[in-house]
């Protein structure tokens, strides 16, 4: 297995949670309103799966390792763009928990920012997953020894080890499942 093996593995996951978002946003639609504890498992996964435990090993392990080779000025360029994104998700992330606390606390106009940050979340990550699937894990692959490439493969395991992925896996599953439970209008 190459160390991306993982990244990839969870990219899937993210997908599925952007579609349980997507799901929500043409409920918000519909009803004009939301649970902002639903918001908050939104945000807890965004953070702590797809920044925390991916984006955290994306950055702390694989460009970590790729800003230690003559990487070529196009893939140099593209890891920067993707750091980048991951600041930009970190931001809407927060502006979403933010607006969720308002909208807890009664002020219904935070509704619109809520559906405006989940959207935000929708746009950035399919187009954030394919740049990293099909344009730059596979190519700067080469870059690395096979002594390498297992390194990595370990530190990402260690860095797993502090993250349970089936409580994410789990979360991501009860919220496809509500979402197929809820009546349709």
């Amino acid at each position: 297995m190459l160390p991306i093996g993982p990244l990839m593995i969870e990219h899937r996951l993210i997908e599925r949670m952007i579609r349980v978002i997507e799901e929500r946003l043409g409920r918000i639609r519909v009803e004009e309103k939301e649970d902002p504890a639903q918001v908050e498992r939104i945000i807890h996964f965004i953070r702590a799966y797809a920044d925390r435990c991916h984006h955290g090993k994306e950055e702390g392990i694989l460009f970590r390792a790729l800003d230690h080779k003559a990487i070529s000025t196009e893939h140099r360029r593209m890891m920067d763009e993707l750091i980048k994104d991951h600041e930009l998700a970190r931001k809407i992330t927060l502006s979403l928990m933010e607006y969720n606390q308002l909208y807890q606390k009664g002020e219904a106009e935070a509704l619109a920012d809520i559906t405006v940050s989940l959207r935000l979340l929708v746009d950035f990550y399919p187009p954030h997953i394919e740049k990293e699937d099909r344009h730059f894990f596979i190519p700067v692959m080469n870059y690395f020894s096979p002594e390498e490439k297992e390194q990595m493969i370990r530190a990402g395991y260690e860095s797993d080890s502090r993250i349970v992925h089936e409580e994410y896996a789990d979360l991501v599953k009860n919220l496809e499942i509500n979402k197929r439970q809820l009546p349709s209008k």
